[in-house]
Protein backbone atom coordinates (compact mmCIF):
# COMPACT_ATOMS: atom_id res chain seq x y z
CA UNK A 1 0.00 0.00 0.00
CA UNK A 2 1.05 3.80 -0.99
CA UNK A 3 2.10 5.25 2.48
CA UNK A 4 0.94 8.76 0.67
CA UNK A 5 -2.83 8.57 0.97
CA UNK A 6 -4.33 11.67 0.00
CA UNK A 7 -6.61 13.03 2.91
CA UNK A 8 -10.55 13.72 1.17
CA UNK A 9 -11.46 16.11 3.77
CA UNK A 10 -8.17 18.32 2.81
CA UNK A 11 -9.80 17.99 -1.10
CA UNK A 12 -13.11 19.23 0.32
CA UNK A 13 -12.08 21.71 2.37
CA UNK A 14 -9.83 23.38 -0.68
CA UNK A 15 -12.76 22.71 -3.00
CA UNK A 16 -15.05 24.69 -0.44
CA UNK A 17 -11.98 27.28 -0.35
CA UNK A 18 -11.85 27.88 -4.21
CA UNK A 19 -16.33 27.82 -4.34
CA UNK A 20 -16.11 30.39 -1.86
CA UNK A 21 -13.63 32.87 -3.68
CA UNK A 22 -15.82 32.31 -6.63
CA UNK A 23 -19.22 33.84 -4.93
CA UNK A 24 -17.55 36.77 -3.27
CA UNK A 25 -17.09 38.12 -6.58
CA UNK A 26 -19.54 40.64 -7.76
CA UNK A 27 -21.76 40.07 -10.78
CA UNK A 28 -22.09 42.72 -12.94
CA UNK A 29 -25.24 44.10 -14.76
CA UNK A 30 -25.85 42.82 -18.26
CA UNK A 31 -25.60 46.80 -19.50
CA UNK A 32 -22.75 45.71 -21.82
CA UNK A 33 -24.25 42.73 -23.17
CA UNK A 34 -27.21 45.10 -24.02
CA UNK A 35 -26.39 47.33 -25.34
CA UNK A 36 -23.73 45.01 -27.56
CA UNK A 37 -26.73 43.10 -28.74
CA UNK A 38 -28.64 46.67 -29.67
CA UNK A 39 -25.66 47.26 -31.86
CA UNK A 40 -25.84 44.42 -33.08
CA UNK A 41 -29.50 44.36 -34.24
CA UNK A 42 -29.26 48.05 -35.75
CA UNK A 43 -26.22 46.54 -37.48
CA UNK A 44 -28.23 43.70 -39.16
CA UNK A 45 -31.29 46.30 -39.89
CA UNK A 46 -28.94 48.79 -42.23
CA UNK A 47 -27.12 45.47 -44.20
CA UNK A 48 -30.55 44.04 -45.22
CA UNK A 49 -32.06 47.87 -45.43
CA UNK A 50 -29.34 48.27 -48.15
CA UNK A 51 -29.51 45.02 -49.83
CA UNK A 52 -33.62 45.89 -50.18
CA UNK A 53 -33.25 49.12 -51.57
Amino acid sequence: MAKNEQDPAGSTQQFRAFQSQGESAPSGSNTGLIIGGAVVLLVVIVVVALLVV
